[in-house]
C-alpha cells in the first residue's frame, strides 16, 4: 500500500539519532492507535452486550405472551380473543428473537473476534518488543562503556577478552531486538487499517443478514395480520372513548340526581321513604359494650342476606354474620346520646344489637326492611307486592317483641292439659310425612308421656341420689339415663366433631323404625313449650366421636350427658327448619319392667341439622368397622391359641411314646436270662438289681394304663 511511511530496518545496525528520532513517531503513533482501538472496541462490545440483551428480552416477551391464557385475572381473564390474538404474537416475536440470536453470533464472529485479536495480540505484541527493546539497548550502553574504560596495559588482556565478548554478544542482541521491532511496527500500519475495516464490514454484514431474514420471515401474512390488529385497537380505542364519554355523562346525571343525598338528614318529602324493601345495605354506627355502664361505637357497612343480618369492616374480604333476623324484633329506640337508634332482638332474646343510621329516612327504611324479612317476606315470589300489601297501613315500622308462644300459636290444642305431656294437637311442626297415613300418632308415642324440658346436670343427680337413698331408697330415672359418670373416651378417636346445640326436650318413644316419631317428637315438645310457655333453652356442646355423643356445658366443660354410639337408633333433622334435628336412644331398664326402652332427644343447632346427622352416621359407620376389626382380631387370636393346644397335645403323646419304648427296651434287657459261669457256679442277684427290675416292671404296666 503506497504512501505509508516505514521504519530503514537496514540502519538498525547504525543506530543513529535520526533513526532513533524516526521511531519515537512510531511509538506515539503505536500508542494513539492503541487507545484509540481501546474505545473503538468498548463501542462495539456495547454493541454486542446491547445486542445480547435485546435477543433474551424478546425471547422473554414472547414467553410471556406464550403464558398469558395461563393467567388468572380477576377481570377478563378469559377473553378467548385476546388470548388468541397475543399466541400469534407470541410467535412472531418468538422468530424475531431468533433472528436476533442469530445476529448476535454473526456480530461476535465477524465484529468482535477480528477486533479483539487486534487488541490482545498485536497490540500486546508491540508492547512486548518496545520493553525488550529498551532493556537490550540499556545493555549495549553499559558494555559499549566499560570497553571504553580498558586499560593499555597487555596485563589485563583476559578482562579485555570478556569485554569484548559482552560487547558483541549485546550488540547482536539490541540489532536483531531493533530489527524485530522495527518490522512490527512498521507491521502496524497494514494492520492498523484490516482492524478498523474488518469489523465494520462485519457488523454491517451482519445486520444487513438480519434485515433479509427478517424480511423473509415478516411476509405478506403478517403484515395482513398486523394490519387487522391495528385496526382492532383503534376499535377498542373508539370503544374507549365512547364508554370515557357514558360515564363522564353518568357522572353529571348522578350528581344532580344526589344533590339531595349528600345532606346527612335529607327533608322526607323531597326523599320519600320506601318501606317495602326487603335487602338493604349501607354504613350504620354500632355500639359495643366496654364496661357495666360504658360503651363505645364502630361504623361498619351492614347488608342483609336472605334471613341473615351481616357486617363487614372496611378492608375485609368478606362480611361475618351479626344475627340471624328471621322471626326477630327490630323498633326504634331513644339512647342518651345518639339519634336515629333502633333496636334488633333475635328471636330467642339472646342477642340485642342497637345500631344508629345516618338520617331519619334511613333508620326507618331499615326497620321496614327488618321488618318485611322478619315476617319472611322475602321468600315469596314477589316480595315488594306483599310487603306494599302487609305495610300499607303502618306509618311507623315497629314490631312487636314475638315470643316463642306466638310464633308456635298455630300448634296450641283446643283443650289444654295442665301435664307436660303430649298434646291432641292437629298441627305438625313440620311437613307430614306419607307414612303418617298408615301410622297412628299412638303407635309413635304412648299417650300422657311425660316431657323433660331440661338436662339435668351430673353434680344434681349426685346430690338428689344421695339424698333419696338416705329416704325411699335410689332414684328412678323414667328415661332410663344413669346419674353415674362414665369413663372418658379415648383421645385417639378418628372423629371429633363439636357443634353448638340447644336442649328443647326429650320423651319416652315407641315406634323406632321410621324418621315419621322424630318429627312426632318436635310437633309434641314445641305444643307443649308453647302452651306452658317454656322459652328458656339450656345450650351445650354436642360432641362426636366414634364412641359416644357427649353434652358438654359451654361454661365448665363438664360433661352433662353421654350417649353410647350403639344405643342411637335413628338420627333425623326436621324438613323444613333444617336447624331442628333430634335422635331416639335405647336406654338400659328405662321401663318400670326393667325391659330397654326407647328415648328422643330434641335439638336446636346454629348449624344444619343435616350435617349433625351425617356425623353421628358416619361414627356409626367408623365404629362399626372398628369392631367388625376387633372381632376378626379376636377369632384370629383364638384360633392361634386352638393351633398352640393341639401342638401342646401332639408333643405330650409323643413324649409319652418315646418314654413307653424306652420303657419297653429297658424291661427287654432285665429279662434276658444270663449265661452261667463257666466254672459251674451260679450268680446271684443283688437286692438292688432285683429293685430295678421290679420298678421296671411297674413301670410298663403303668404305661400300659396310661396308653
Amino acid at each position: 500500500m503506497p504512501g505509508i511511511d516505514k521504519l530503514p530496518i537496514e540502519e538498525t545496525l547504525e543506530d543513529s539519532p535520526q533513526t532513533r528520532s524516526l521511531l519515537g513517531v512510531f511509538e506515539e503513533d503505536a500508542a494513539a492507535i492503541s487507545s484509540y482501538s481501546n474505545q473503538l472496541f468498548q463501542a462495539m462490545q456495547r454493541i454486542y452486550d446491547a445486542q445480547n440483551e435485546l435477543s433474551a428480552a424478546t425471547h422473554l416477551t414472547s414467553k410471556l405472551l406464550k403464558e398469558y391464557e395461563k393467567q388468572r385475572f380477576p377481570l377478563g381473564g378469559d377473553d378467548e380473543v385476546m388470548s388468541s390474538t397475543l399466541q400469534q404474537f407470541a410467535k412472531v416475536i418468538d422468530e424475531l428473537s431468533s433472528c436476533h440470536a442469530v445476529l448476535s453470533t454473526q456480530l461476535a464472529d465477524a465484529m468482535m473476534f477480528p477486533i479483539t485479536q487486534f487488541k490482545e495480540r498485536d497490540l500486546k505484541e508491540i508492547l512486548t518488543l518496545k520493553e525488550v527493546f529498551q532493556i537490550a539497548s540499556d545493555d549495549h550502553d553499559m558494555a559499549i562503556n566499560r570497553y571504553s574504560r580498558l586499560s593499555k596495559k597487555r596485563d589485563n588482556e583476559k578482562v579485555r577478552l570478556e569485554v569484548m565478548e559482552d560487547v558483541y554478544t549485546s550488540r547482536k542482541k539490541q540489532h536483531q531486538t531493533m530489527m524485530h521491532y522495527f518490522t512490527a511496527l512498521n507491521t502496524l500500519q497494514y494492520k492498523k487499517k484490516i482492524a478498523l475495516l474488518e469489523p465494520l464490514l462485519g457488523y454491517m454484514q451482519a445486520q444487513i443478514s438480519f434485515f433479509k431474514l427478517g424480511s423473509e420471515n415478516l411476509t405478506q401474512q403478517w403484515e395482513d395480520f398486523l394490519s387487522t390488529i391495528g385496526t382492532s385497537v383503534q376499535n377498542v380505542r373508539r370503544e374507549m372513548d365512547g364508554e370515557v364519554d357514558a360515564m363522564q355523562q353518568t357522572i353529571q346525571d348522578l350528581e344532580q340526581a344526589s344533590d339531595l343525598l349528600y345532606m346527612p338528614d335529607p327533608d322526607p318529602s323531597k326523599v320519600p321513604i320506601n318501606r317495602n324493601l326487603t335487602r338493604k345495605a349501607g354504613y350504620l354506627n354500632t355500639r359495643n359494650k366496654t364496661g357495666l355502664v360504658s360503651s363505645s361505637w364502630d361504623r361498619q357497612y351492614f347488608f342483609t342476606q336472605g334471613g341473615n343480618l351481616m357486617s363487614q369492616a372496611r378492608g375485609d374480604v368478606a362480611g361475618g354474620l351479626v344475627m340471624d333476623i328471621d322471626n326477630c324484633s327490630v323498633m326504634a329506640v331513644d339512647c342518651e346520646d345518639r339519634r336515629f337508634c333502633f333496636q334488633i332482638t333475635s328471636f330467642d332474646g339472646k342477642k340485642v344489637a342497637v345500631l344508629q343510621a345516618e338520617s331519619r329516612k334511613d333508620c326507618e327504611e331499615w326497620i321496614s326492611t327488618i321488618n318485611n324479612i322478619s315476617k319472611r317476606i322475602y321468600l315469596s315470589d314477589n316480595p315488594e307486592e306483599i310487603a306494599a300489601r302487609v305495610n300499607q297501613s303502618a306509618l311507623e315500622a315497629v314490631t312487636p317483641s314475638p315470643s316463642f308462644q306466638q310464633r308456635h300459636e298455630s300448634l296450641r290444642p283446643s283443650v289444654g292439659r295442665p301435664k307436660a305431656g303430649r298434646t291432641s294437637s292437629q298441627s305438625s311442626v313440620g311437613s307430614e310425612s306419607p307414612a303418617l297415613s298408615s301410622l297412628t300418632l299412638d303407635a309413635l308415642v304412648a299417650p300422657d308421656t311425660p316431657i323433660q324440658f331440661d338436662i339435668i346436670s351430673p353434680v344434681s343427680e349426685e346430690y338428689a341420689g344421695q339424698t333419696k337413698s338416705t329416704g325411699q331408697g335410689g332414684r328412678t330415672n323414667p328415661f332410663g339415663e344413669s346419674g353415674e359418670m362414665q369413663s372418658e373416651d379415648s383421645e385417639d378417636s378418628i372423629l371429633h366433631q363439636l357443634y353448638i346445640v340447644r336442649f328443647l326436650g326429650c320423651m319416652e318413644v315407641r315406634a323406632t323404625e321410621s324418621a315419621d316419631v322424630i318429627y312426632e317428637t318436635m310437633r309434641q315438645i314445641l305444643a307443649a313449650r308453647a302452651i306452658h310457655n317454656i322459652f328458656r333453652m339450656t345450650e351445650s356442646h354436642l360432641l362426636v366421636t366414634c364412641d359416644c355423643l357427649k353434652l358438654i356445658d359451654p361454661q365448665t366443660q363438664v360433661t352433662r350427658l353421654r350417649f353410647p354410639l350403639s344405643s342411637v337408633m335413628l338420627c333425623a333433622s326436621h324438613q323444613e327448619n333444617k336447624r331442628l334435628f333430634g335422635f331416639v336412644l335405647q336406654t338400659a331398664g328405662g321401663r318400670a319392667d326393667g325391659q330397654p326402652g326407647t328415648v328422643c332427644y330434641i335439638f336446636e343447632s346454629n348449624n344444619d341439622g343435616e350435617k349433625i346427622c351425617d356425623s353421628v352416621g358416619l361414627a356409626k359407620q367408623i365404629a362399626f368397622h372398628s369392631e367388625m376389626d376387633r372381632r376378626a382380631t379376636e377369632k384370629q387370636k383364638e384360633l392361634e391359641k386352638a393351633k398352640e393346644k393341639q401342638q401342646e397335645e401332639l408333643n405330650k403323646q409323643k413324649q409319652i411314646e418315646k418314654d413307653l419304648e424306652e420303657q419297653s427296651r429297658l424291661i427287654a434287657a432285665s429279662s434276658r436270662p444270663n449265661p452261667p459261669p463257666a466254672d459251674g457256679q451260679f450268680l446271684v442277684l443283688s437286692n438292688s438289681q432285683s429293685e430295678d427290675s421290679d420298678a421296671g416292671e411297674e413301670g410298663r404296666k403303668k404305661g400300659e394304663s396310661e396308653a
